[in-house]
C-alpha cells in the first residue's frame, strides 16, 4: 500500500507542475541574487575609489562578529581601524561604536571596537551603542548617542559590500535628515582578501531582499 501510494504520488499530474513552479522560483530568486549582488559590487568599488570629502563630527563603526577563531574578527577590527584612520587625519572628531551582544560568543561588538581603538593607541573621545542586532538597529539606536553628544555629522564606517545596504537603511530610517551622513568604505583584511566572495556575495543580497520584504528599505 505504501509502495503503490509513494509511485502514484511521484506520478501524480500535480507534481511535475509543482516542480516546474520550484525550479522557476530558485532561478528567478538566484537572478534576483546576482543582479544585486553586481549593483553591491559596484557600489564598493566606488565607494572605495571616492573616500568621504568633508569632515564630520563623528565616525560611526557599524558592528560585526565580534570573535573570529578566539581572536577579534578582524572584519570588525579592521572597520576600527578605517574609523581610526578619519581621526588620524582630522576628519573626524570622535568615534561612535555600534553594535551588541553577538549571539556566536557572547561578546559585546561596541565594546571590542573600544578595546581595538585603546590598544591601537587611540586616545581621543569614544561613544558606545552597546545593544543594537542588526544594520538596522546600528542606526536608530545610535541616533540618540549622537544627539546627545552634539553631533550634526557623521560618517559611517563599514565594509565596503556592507555600504549599499546601510544608506538605504540610513535613508528609509531618516537618519540622513537627523545628520549630514556621509560613507567610508573600509578595506579590511576580509575585504582585501575575499571580496565580495566572504560575506557580499550571498548574504547580504539576501540581507537586502529580508530588509526590502519587510519595507525597511527605500
Amino acid at each position: 500500500m505504501i509502495g503503490w501510494l509513494r509511485r502514484a504520488t511521484l506520478t501524480a499530474p500535480w507534481v511535475a507542475p509543482a516542480a516546474g513552479i520550484a525550479a522557476l522560483l530558485l532561478a528567478a530568486l538566484a537572478f534576483v541574487c546576482v543582479a544585486i549582488g553586481i549593483t553591491v559590487w559596484r557600489d564598493a568599488l566606488d565607494r572605495l575609489a571616492h573616500p568621504p570629502e568633508r569632515t564630520a563630527d563623528a565616525a560611526l563603526v557599524l558592528g560585526n562578529r565580534a570573535y573570529l577563531r578566539g581572536k577579534p574578527n578582524p572584519c570588525l577590527t579592521g572597520r576600527v581601524d578605517a574609523a581610526l584612520a578619519l581621526a588620524s587625519a582630522g576628519r573626524v572628531q570622535r568615534l561612535v561604536f555600534s553594535g551588541g551582544v553577538d549571539s556566536e560568543d557572547g561578546r559585546i561588538e561596541a565594546e571590542v571596537m573600544r578595546a581595538h581603538a585603546v590598544q591601537s593607541g587611540y586616545a581621543g573621545p569614544m561613544l558606545l551603542e552597546p545593544a543594537s542586532q542588526s544594520t538596522r538597529e546600528n542606526l536608530a539606536l545610535s541616533t540618540a548617542v549622537l544627539q546627545a553628544a552634539g553631533v550634526k555629522s557623521v560618517i559611517v564606517v563599514t565594509e565596503p559590500y556592507h555600504l549599499w545596504r546601510a544608506q538605504r537603511l540610513a535613508h528609509a530610517g531618516g537618519f540622513d535628515r537627523l545628520f549630514d551622513v556621509q560613507y567610508a568604505a573600509a578595506p579590511t583584511s576580509c575585504w582585501l582578501r575575499w571580496g565580495m566572495a566572504f560575506k557580499g556575495a550571498l548574504r547580504e543580497p539576501l540581507a537586502i531582499i529580508n530588509n526590502a520584504a519587510h519595507g525597511y528599505l527605500r
